[in-house]
């Protein structure tokens, strides 16, 4: 079994629109092939070897699966250093936006208004639908994965305002 990237290694187009049932069978194969329980008789390398591909298998499928998860992929794989630690810099409108978010959030949490944070949490949900369509643009059809490497690091931000937002409900 050989595979360059998590796309080859299932058989499927190098892109970001993917389709996940194809991914889901995809995987099952592979995954079925390289069982730990089709190697139990065989030699502790041969064992080895199996662990490593089920590894690399499920690691594959997890980053492929999860939209965030494959955009990153994408984006390094194709050379962009995304410096998720380093570099912080963002778009001033989403900056902005950003801000609206976190005044939107205090303001659902002093009033403990469930409502509130229905609101905000639907705002957020739809903000990483619209990253979605803007990655799918940028990385499949422009090719653009510079510029997507910008929104992947927006898409952290949701990301990680979504966990706190969801930790924060008062009905959660």
């Amino acid at each position: 079994m050989a595979a360059d990237d998590y796309f080859s290694l299932f058989g499927l187009r190098r892109q970001f629109a993917i389709d996940r049932d194809a991914l889901e069978s995809a995987w099952r194969l592979v995954a079925a092939r390289v069982h730990p329980d089709r190697f139990a008789t065989a030699s502790a390398a041969e064992k080895r070897v199996a662990m490593q591909w089920a590894a690399r298998a499920n690691d594959g499928y997890r980053q492929l699966r999860d939209p965030l998860l494959r955009a990153k992929y994408l984006c390094e794989s194709g050379g962009i250093d995304l410096q998720t630690e380093t570099n912080t810099a963002m778009s001033p409108a989403f900056l902005m936006q950003q801000m609206e978010w976190r005044e939107m959030l205090d303001d659902a949490r002093d009033a403990k208004s469930a409502d509130a944070f229905t609101a905000l949490d639907t705002e957020i949900r739809d903000a990483r639908a619209e990253m979605t369509r803007v990655l799918t643009d940028l990385i499949d059809v422009r090719g653009d994965l510079a510029t997507a490497g910008e929104k992947v690091r927006e898409w952290m931000f949701l990301d990680t305002f979504g966990r706190e937002l969801a930790r924060e409900r008062p009905d959660h």
